[in-house]
């Protein structure tokens, strides 16, 4: 798997070291929640001895709906991610979707991620990779594992060798994605972390018609799969209430279940590490 390793903040993720934990809710909702949820995750991370890094994003760019809730936008959001980042100590990550927003995020963001739309946007990946954060590349549903080859070639063009690359499912039929966990192992060849979606991967794209739909009942044991087969990072969106979740609610994990789900991806870590 990973050769390297790639340092967000004081945290090292890649080879040999513990997995780390990507979670947050989909969308900023407000900044009294994206705090709460912060703080709780960290918590319960902190529990089960797993470096954690907050995501949400600032702006859901490619909701289904043009009537959908796409969060605060960028300077709010990042003024909320900041607050989180600065008050709970922790590495924050969210999407950028233009050569433009890349500036104002890097101030603030320990992590740019390329959303799975974007990964072949090669204007919008050298922007971000010449600013010298760790980039997340999400692996596009259209895309084979193999080709997330040339995105590595384009963020390394630049300079940058903090790299990720994640998983999220391919496109299998209308509205359904599935996992060939043979990405994680071709993935893991760039030599690059490898981060498992797990959320994403049960999502079903557009499924109900103006919006995304999901089962989150896949998501532990899709994860567990991802930890045996080695991936270095496991990213989980979770809500306090994912039914009134203002985006991606059908496939995200309830806050309350992440203590279970970490103490049983933990027994998978430890049995295969």
């Amino acid at each position: 798997m990973a050769t390297k390793t790639v340092k967000i903040k004081d945290i090292v993720v890649g080879k040999g070291k513990p997995l780390a934990l990507i979670a947050g809710p989909c969308v900023i909702e407000s900044e009294k929640s994206a705090m709460e949820h912060a703080s709780k995750i960290k918590k319960i991370a902190d529990k089960h001895g797993i470096p954690f890094i907050f995501k949400s994003s600032y702006d859901k760019a490619n909701r289904s709906s043009v009537i959908s809730f796409r969060g605060p936008g960028l300077e709010k959001g990042l003024k909320v991610l900041g607050a989180v980042r600065d008050e709970l100590g922790v590495p924050v990550l969210s999407d950028v979707h233009s050569v433009e927003e890349v500036g104002p995020a890097a101030e603030v963001l320990d992590v740019l991620q390329i959303p799975a739309f974007l990964c072949r946007q090669t204007d919008l990946i050298l922007k971000a990779a010449s600013t010298g954060k760790v980039i997340n590349v999400k692996k596009g549903q259209f895309m084979s594992p193999g080709e997330m080859d040339n995105v590595v070639a384009k963020i390394e063009s630049a300079g940058n060798r903090g790299i990720l690359l994640t998983e999220r499912g391919t496109t299998f039929g209308y509205n359904m994605l599935v996992n060939d966990f043979r990405a994680i192992v071709q993935m893991g060849q760039t030599g690059y972390p490898v981060v498992y979606d797990a959320t994403h991967s049960v999502q079903m794209p557009g499924g109900e018609g103006t919006a995304s739909g999901g089962d989150s009942r896949y998501v532990l044991p899709l994860s567990k799969a991802a930890v045996a087969i080695g991936c270095d990072l496991l990213f989980v969106e979770v809500h306090e209430d994912p039914a009134k979740a203002r985006s991606d609610g059908p496939n995200m994990l309830a806050i309350e279940e992440l203590d279970d789900f970490l103490g049983n991806i933990k027994k998978i870590e430890k049995a295969v590490r």
